[in-house]
Formats: C-alpha cells, structure tokens, sequence
C-alpha cells in the first residue's frame, strides 16, 4: 500500500467514524424523544415532522461531511459508469434465493438470542405509514436505499476500494452495512446484502446499480410482509423445507455466476 494511496478518505477507521457519527446524530434526538413518549404515551418519536427535519438534516450532514474529508469530485465520489443492465436479473434471482435460506439463518439467531417484543414493535414501525402500501414503499424502497448507497458504495466504497485490496473493500464495508442497521437478528441478512452491492460496485462502478439492488431487495422484503399468505400459496412453497433450501442454494450459486459473466464479457469489450 503507497503513502500516496493510505490517505484516500475514508480508511476503516475514517468509516467507522463515520457511520457512528450518523448513528449518534439520529440517537441523539431519537432515545429521549423515545423515553418521552413510553412515559408519556405521546407519539413525538414518528412525527413527521421530526422525521423529515431529523432525516434530510442528518443525511445532509453525512453527505457533505464525507464529500469535503474525500476531496475529489462528486464524479467520482458517486461514479455512473456503464453497465449491462441484464446484471439486475441475475441480482433478483439471487435475492429471492438468499430470503429463502436466509429466513432459516434468522430463525436460528432468534433461537439463540431471541428478540425482545419491543424490538419487534419498533422493527414492524419500519413498514407502518399513514400512507399505507405507497408510504412504505416511499420510505423502504426509494428513500432508504438511496441514503444508505450514497453512504456506503459511495462515499465508504470510495476509500476502501483505494485503500484496500477489492476484497477487503467488500467485506469490510459490508459489515459496517450490517452493523448500521443495530439489528443483530437481520445481521445476516444485512451482511450479505452488503456483500453482494459491494461486489456490484466493484464490477459496475455504478452507485445506480447498487441503488438499485438494494431498492430491489428491499422492495420483495415489503411484499413479503404485504402479501405473505398469498405468496405462500404458491406452488414452491408447498414443497419440503429441504427441497426450498435445495432450492434456492442452486438458485442464488447459478445467479452469482451469472454476475461474474456479465461483468466479465463487460471488462473484456
């Protein structure tokens, strides 16, 4: 590693600074609003009001934060490259696989330390919106998606992928991804979600395709919340829980090789 290359911002360290800081600014207001309303049963927490102000001026903060200690271009800071937009097939195929053996990871860590019911009181406010279905979707799948990839494939991705080896780019700032969520029984899942849009960074150098990745996956999480007892109904899920898993392993295994061709035929034109 060049003296040159180590002071690209952020390092792991500059990372971890970083999304803490984030985590702080929203703690900050969020746990006494929090201890207010248990005592009070007033509901000051999921003011939109708040929300809006707390989550425009909070993202704002990070973004130019992050955008003035990386000195360098929005350009490159975000970067558009072109890309085989096919790879979204594949990306799709393997996130409906992974919700299938991923729910059976999640069951195992809930055995093990199983989560209080206040956390999943707070987890189900997530997906609640006085807007209904559209909220949500407002809120999970554009929104969250947008903040969080700006963040990690970008500005955290950005100095990784400079500092460190590709791998320990991915990995790493994966964890960081999984960690941000503060939610250790969807640790998994938020660990090779991040995964996978580090790799799509890697081998698209597209924020877009990242965006897109996560608003898919977090699209097929609300509706399998939505429409869980009509998706149940289908014909794969009446199989065996093995032959899902079976399933769903060759499935996610087939799909990451299609990536790895259509980013390869890409680097080779």
């Amino acid at each position: 590693m060049s003296p040159e290359r180590s002071r690209s911002y952020p390092t792991i360290l500059g990372a971890a600074h970083l999304v803490i800081l984030y985590i702080f600014i929203q703690t900050v207001v969020d746990f006494p609003l929090a201890v207010w309303d248990y005592y009070h049963g007033t509901e000051f927490l999921y003011h939109p009001v708040k929300k809006i102000v707390l989550g425009i001026g909070s993202v704002v903060f990070i973004l130019a934060f992050g955008y003035r200690k990386a000195q360098t271009s929005l350009k490159e800071l975000f970067p558009a490259k072109r890309f085989n937009v096919l790879i979204f097939i594949p990306m799709t195929l393997f996130l409906m696989a992974a919700h299938i053996f991923l729910a059976e990871v999640n069951r195992a860590v809930d055995q093990l330390i199983p989560a209080p019911p206040w956390f999943w009181e707070l987890f189900d406010r997530i997906f609640e919106n006085d807007y209904g279905f559209y909220g949500a979707f407002l809120k999970v799948v554009v929104i969250a998606p947008v903040i969080e990839e700006l963040i990690f494939r970008g500005i955290i991705m950005h100095g990784f992928m400079r500092n460190y080896p590709k791998i320990i780019a991915i990995i790493v700032s994966a964890l960081f991804f999984a960690l941000f969520h503060l939610n250790p029984w969807q640790f998994p899942a938020t660990f090779l979600l991040g995964l996978l849009l580090g790799w799509i960074m890697v081998v698209t150098r597209n924020i877009f395709a990242c965006i897109a990745g996560h608003a898919i996956n977090n699209l097929l999480v609300l509706l399998s919340i939505e429409y869980w007892e009509e998706i149940t109904g289908f014909s794969f899920f009446l199989l065996e829980k093995n032959a899902q898993l079976q399933i769903s392993y060759l499935v996610a295994g087939l799909s990451v090789v299609l990536i790895a061709l259509i980013a390869l035929i890409k680097r080779k034109r």
